[in-house]
């Protein structure tokens, strides 16, 4: 018995192969462990190159939620608690944190830092 494939069902697999590896590439994807130790290094880092750029003194408290990004490297976008260090302590603020990583290079660039919800 030889087995015939059929074109037509050749062009939907390939369609369906390539619409699953455009939402991998490219696509936000939820951290399932924001405690992940790579994770919270990652929100350390935005915080502190946060201060540097700007001179606005954060105290890292917690990462609340994240999602990567697979770009040339990896995007990670993630919701980070701290405070701010001037005079008495301050209650923790929400900021949005987007770091671009190319772990093989050792290369990370904060791209965005910016408060959320703290009214």
């Amino acid at each position: 018995m030889r087995f015939q494939t059929s074109p037509l069902l050749l062009l939907l697999l390939s369609f369906l192969l390539f619409n699953i590896a455009t939402a991998i590439v490219g696509g936000w994807t939820p951290i399932n462990d924001v405690n992940d130790p790579h994770v919270r290094d990652i929100g350390r880092y935005a915080v502190d190159r946060h201060e540097r750029l700007t001179g606005e003194n954060l105290l890292f408290n917690d990462i609340l939620s994240g999602e990567t990004q697979v770009v040339e490297g990896v995007n990670y976008r993630l919701v980070i608690s701290a405070n701010e260090v001037v005079g008495a302590p301050s209650s923790a603020k929400k900021y949005e944190a987007v770091v671009w990583e190319k772990a093989w290079e050792g290369f990370r660039n904060l791209t965005s830092f910016k408060p959320i919800n703290n009214a």
